[in-house]
């Protein structure tokens, strides 16, 4: 039986003085080593190559029990049966953690057991390790078709926060419902902008999403109606998953958030842009964003992700100390978003890359806990719409139509201003490798019609038997 303790998972690291890319860990060490490859077929393409192994929880018709699996080309590797199994095995002795519902007791066994979990599956699939390759019944076990398998929320969430962190989308909402000359306000070079957010709405792809209603006020009325949103709107996103909290009253140094994230995923910040043009001032979005924001299943580890840093951009003015990180802070991700309208073809209407974020998530990271507020394992960071410089790269509606002014052509003649019951968006990306990928899936999401709505008419006033 394979047994590591902490002290083992220790002693798999590197020796002192080995080079580490920023994000460090073993799949992060800057020497030439010969790429691993899976005895499972992955095509070159495929999001889930043996350079990934990124965390989810799924279950299945079969095995209706949520567990933790990893995704591996086509296939969810069932980590609760190699538990089971004694082939992987990182929680204190009589204990196991991937049988659970929610990936937050791996997490929080901290950063060492992380990635000596995620080595020992890479060995475990490596072509040349016979301990799962030769064990056909292990295999027809542990290997699931992810055709088959249902995905779940990958963490419980006690606390998520948005921020704002794209400098072109901030200037470019900025230039269309204030000032294009002084499209930001004064603070947003000097801080990463942030609201905190409701945890409870946060769902998994694939998950349907209902048109919210709230208050709206027409721009030639003296009062607001009650009505579903008629600007429904996606906002294309990434977003960490913190995997050590800090006390209250102990801030992260921004040299040191990155140790505390566990991995990332893709988000999708629904947003219902008229209800939260009246609601937003003077202390920022509510009901306009609560009813929904989605994730997608897998959470790549920022060990995945290390061979894919990049400088971000400048600048200007320099921050302040706090918030000056050492090293490359920024992420070459290349991001799509689709849109599948009620019985038409699919379509990509957006295509950017996460290095244009001006903010990192280490100076997110640091920002957020400099006055002292406390993180748990599971909170989610979102980075806020991820925009490019130009109208293809938007990562919004609200900028692909300019607010409505400049509707979206689609395949078949249609047009969108705003999103339509029926439609479905699909948002995907990747780090492209030499030869692979290290990619998220997808977060996709269907528009479902509001709410029925018969008890109230424009005015607000209840109608109907009783009424």
């Amino acid at each position: 039986m394979w047994t590591p303790t902490l002290a083992a998972a220790a002693a798999a690291l590197p020796p002192e003085g080995a080079q580490f890319a920023p994000w460090g860990g073993p799949a992060a060490l800057m020497i030439a080593q010969p790429r691993p490859s899976a005895f499972i077929e992955v095509a070159p393409d495929s999001h889930f190559p043996i350079q990934n192994l990124p965390f989810g929880i799924f279950s299945t018709i079969a095995d209706p029990r949520p567990r933790a699996g990893v995704a591996i080309g086509e296939l969810v590797l069932d980590l609760a049966a190699l538990e089971e199994a004694g082939l992987l095995t990182v929680a204190p002795a009589g204990s196991r953690v991937f049988d659970r519902d929610t990936l937050n007791g791996f997490i929080a066994l901290g950063r060492p057991l992380w990635t000596h979990a995620r080595s020992r599956v890479g060995d475990l699939l490596n072509e040349d390790h016979p301990d799962l390759r030769d064990n056909a019944g292990l295999r027809a076990r542990a290997l699931v078709p992810m055709r088959e398998a249902r995905m779940h929320l990958p963490v419980a969430i006690g606390g998520y926060t948005d921020f704002y962190s794209s400098k072109e989308h901030a200037t470019n909402v900025g230039s269309m419902f204030r000032d294009p000359k002084n499209a930001l306000l004064p603070n947003w070079r000097h801080l990463p902008v942030a609201y905190n957010g409701r945890a409870s709405s946060v769902v998994v792809s694939g998950t349907p999403i209902r048109r919210p209603r709230g208050q709206l006020k027409m721009p030639d009325a003296e009062e607001p109606i009650f009505a579903p949103t008629r600007k429904l709107d996606f906002e294309l996103e990434t977003a960490f998953i913190v995997g050590e909290g800090n006390a209250l009253g102990e801030p992260i140094a921004v040299d040191d958030a990155e140790r505390h994230i566990f991995g990332l995923v893709l988000m999708n910040d629904w947003s219902a842009r008229d209800i939260q043009q009246w609601e937003y001032v003077p202390l920022g979005p509510f009901n306009a964003k609560t009813f929904a924001t989605s994730v997608s299943p897998w959470i790549v580890t920022l060990d995945a992700l290390s061979p894919f840093r990049v400088a971000g951009p400048v600048q200007d003015p320099h921050p302040l100390p706090y918030l000056v990180q050492t090293g490359a802070g920024g992420l070459d991700l290349q991001l799509e978003v689709a849109l599948a309208s009620s019985g038409r073809t699919r379509a990509t209407i957006s295509r950017t890359n996460a290095r244009h974020l001006y903010w990192s998530m280490a100076q997110q990271l640091a920002h957020h806990t400099v006055s002292g507020c406390n993180t748990r394992v599971g909170d989610l960071m979102g980075s806020g719409t991820i925009s490019g410089s130009t109208p293809d790269s938007f990562g919004s509606l609200l900028e692909i139509a300019w607010n409505g002014t400049r509707p979206l052509a689609l395949p078949g003649g249609a047009m969108r201003s705003f999103l339509e019951d029926g439609d479905e968006v699909i948002m995907t990306g990747w780090c492209q490798g030499d030869g692979y990928r290290v990619g998220f899936g997808e977060v996709r999401g269907e528009i479902l019609p509001s709410p029925d709505s018969r008890r109230a008419n424009p005015t607000g006033r209840t109608t109907g038997a009783g009424g």
